[in-house]
């Protein structure tokens, strides 16, 4: 069935970081968690624009990219050439305005961590989605982002709010506990937020307001979920 979704206009953030810390291995976004979501979006006849910190290419993580890691959508996400002309021209953050968009969504990966936990104008972004009572959605370590954004009232975001995102026990499933700045977890705890997860590699995700976040990649198609239905009833 095919929802009407009118001119509906979405956001999607992406990493401009490539980096593990000092690791030598490379990172990036997830690949599945930015495109069950983008088609989930998309066959609905909702409107994406892509941005990163820097602008220009947004960096794979490639393992996410691995035989192993692959679905029908990273398949069909490799074999579109219109969508990797987005992903290799992204749009500077600086050069976003909120009100151009109905709802703002920031897929995973490892390398939020380093640079949109910290991005002042990314924070700035959410805020003002926020403060617009527009649905913001983060799926895995994409709620990263979140590390230092503030409600109208001059506290975290999540403070008092129902959130998941990556766990301790997920990081340290894959032996980047040591690697990464901070953990996820522990960040929207020590920030206020009423955690909670599922299962280890389950899908899981919660909704509190118009924040709508997930665990780890197996739930980028219920955020995706949730935020259309959440689209729909505005």
């Amino acid at each position: 069935m095919t929802i009407t979704t009118g001119a509906l206009k979405i956001l999607f953030v992406l990493t401009s970081h490539s980096q593990m810390g000092d690791t030598g291995h490379k990172t990036g976004f997830w690949v599945e968690e930015f495109a069950n979501p983008y088609y989930t979006l998309v066959d609905q006849g909702v409107d994406i624009t892509i941005a990163t910190p820097k602008g220009g290419a947004a960096p794979i993580d490639p393992t996410s990219d691995l035989p192993q890691n692959a679905t029908e959508d990273t398949k069909r996400f490799n074999e579109d050439a219109a969508v990797q002309k987005k992903i290799n021209e992204t749009i500077a953050l600086a050069d976003i305005n909120f009100e151009d968009y109905d709802a703002v969504f920031y897929p995973g990966g490892h390398g939020p961590l380093w640079d949109l936990a910290e991005d002042a104008t990314s924070a700035k972004l959410i805020e003002d989605f926020n403060a617009a009572k527009k649905p913001i959605a983060f799926v895995c370590h994409a709620p990263a982002a979140l590390r230092h954004v503030k409600n109208a009232q001059g506290e975290f975001l999540v403070k008092g709010k129902k959130v998941t995102g990556f766990t301790n026990e997920e990081e340290e499933a894959v032996q980047l506990t040591k690697v990464v700045p901070f953990l996820v977890e522990d960040m929207l705890k020590e920030n206020g937020g009423i955690y909670s997860k599922g299962d280890n590699w389950a899908a899981y995700a919660v909704q509190d307001g118009n924040l709508i976040t997930g665990q780890n990649p197996a739930s980028s198609a219920l955020v995706a979920e949730m935020l259309l239905k959440m689209l729909q009833k505005k």
